[in-house]
């Protein structure tokens, strides 16, 4: 499915069903500090009932199940959604997933004790969905918003591969983080009020083949190249990684930004 946003990229399409193979293999690397530290705020945890939006391949609610929440995640993309139902089947989880978009939920009133959105939240239509997570969420309910970037002023390696994304996608907009508090648009202050915010960075562990991976589930490469660059943006990658060593650590930074429904 073809997503079209003149907020991002320039309006260039991408589909995140083309890399859902690549996203399930190697989007998966949040450290467990990244999950404890939202457990630790008593979010996402036993006797709550938490729904993941942009889901993805499941990431977030797999990954968190252990804290003992009843999960729920949407996606747009059904392909993401077929891996996120394949690797929590796998793993004897029990997660209902809904291909549907964070535009167009149906959920009862006060359904969910959290709502989370990790590395997603961006993409939503904010006028739409503000009224609708204060609606389905429960009186005092969280709104969880978390984010994770590699850091290319920081680190090498991940500045030589984002110069090399936007060789092929100069439109691309997801690249030159920077550590800063997680956007959130006025409208959501209609609804939430700001509870808690946190930054840090934090060393992520990777392999050539790994961080290859990690690059091609990126929107600005397998999500919207066409075959034939992508087939270039492969060799040209594989090659500038030749010189690194075949076990590293990128330097990213983590955020979180919890709102509480008013």
């Amino acid at each position: 499915m073809d997503i079209k946003d003149n907020r991002i990229d320039a309006g260039k399409a991408f589909d995140w069903g083309k890399t859902s193979e690549f996203y399930a293999k190697y989007r998966d690397i949040y450290p467990d500090q990244f999950y404890q530290k939202v457990a630790d705020r008593g979010l996402c945890v036993k006797g709550q009932k938490v729904l993941d939006l942009g889901t993805g391949t499941g990431v977030l609610p797999r990954n968190m199940y252990k804290f003992g929440a009843e999960w729920t995640g949407t996606d747009i993309s059904p392909e993401q959604i077929e891996q996120a139902k394949k690797l929590s089947e796998e793993a004897g989880m029990n997660i209902d997933y809904q291909a549907v978009s964070a535009e167009k939920l149906d959920f009862p009133d006060e359904s969910f004790d959290v709502i989370t959105a990790c590395q997603c939240f961006w993409y939503f239509d904010h006028e739409k969905v503000a009224p609708e997570f204060s609606r389905i969420l429960k009186k005092d309910g969280k709104l969880v918003i978390l984010f994770m970037a590699w850091l290319p002023y920081e680190d090498k390696i991940a500045g030589m591969s984002e110069d090399l994304v936007r060789k092929y996608s100069p439109t691309w907009s997801g690249g030159g983080e920077t550590v800063h508090p997680i956007f959130i648009p006025e409208v959501m202050y209609d609804y939430f009020d700001m509870d808690y915010h946190e930054e840090y960075k934090l060393k992520v562990p990777f392999t050539k083949e790994s961080w290859h991976g990690r690059m091609i589930a990126c929107r600005g490469v397998g999500a919207s190249l066409s075959p034939d660059e992508l087939a270039k943006w492969d060799a040209e990658h594989r090659e500038l990684l030749k010189n690194v060593p075949d076990e590293f650590d990128v330097l990213h930074y983590a955020a979180t930004a919890v709102l509480k429904r008013k």
